[in-house]
């Protein structure tokens, strides 16, 4: 997630302080990871730099005067921009569990064992996630509902591998058979 860009959108409304700013990003972007006080006046000072964003006024406080940051037409364009352009969707062609399974295999252990630790996990999650749904508002629901929905299709992932494993096994073991050269050419290749 671009921090910058958030910042702006919820600039948009009014200006605010450093403080209010990762405060409302906590509470709606958050989820368990708050922002660090450092990354939110870094990115004031880039958004600043940038001409994105300005200084609209400077309160005294109990320490340091806290300066209040206001969006800028540049910094609204530059928004509306973000909002606009699609996002990549993540597609995991290198992932860790893959990696995991192959590497069980190859070196004999069970594969399966691992994507039965990897199916409890996820089932751990989900539920956790289910709670926390039942007892959220409406952005609490949806960003659950995102999580979800990827969990369950990792878990049709690991149930569809599970049923392939010895298949995998057989296609690794035949990549990882050291390859027959014939010491001489036959004569129809020579000639």
């Amino acid at each position: 997630m671009s921090i910058g860009q958030t910042f702006l959108g919820l600039l948009e409304a009014n200006p605010r302080h450093g403080y209010e700013l990762k405060r409302l990003y906590d509470e709606r972007f958050g989820q368990g990871r708050p922002l660090h006080y450092g990354q939110v006046y870094s990115t004031l000072a880039r958004l600043l730099k940038s001409g994105l964003v300005e200084v609209d006024g400077v309160e005294p406080g109990a320490g340091p005067e806290r300066k209040r940051y206001a969006i800028t037409t540049a910094g609204v364009t530059d928004v509306q921009r973000w909002l606009a352009q699609p996002e990549k969707p993540d597609i995991y062609l290198q992932n860790t569990l893959y990696a995991k399974v192959v590497l069980g295999l190859l070196t004999g252990r069970d594969a399966a064992d691992i994507l039965d630790i990897q199916r409890a996990e996820h089932l751990r999650l989900m539920r956790d996630l289910t709670r926390r749904k039942a007892a959220g508002d409406l952005a609490d629901q949806l960003i659950c509902d995102f999580a979800l929905f990827h969990l369950e299709a990792d878990l049709r992932w690991l149930e569809l591998t599970t049923a392939r494993l010895d298949n995998l096994a057989a296609t690794l073991h035949d990549r990882a058979a050291p390859q027959h050269v014939p010491a001489q050419l036959s004569s129809e290749e020579t000639t």
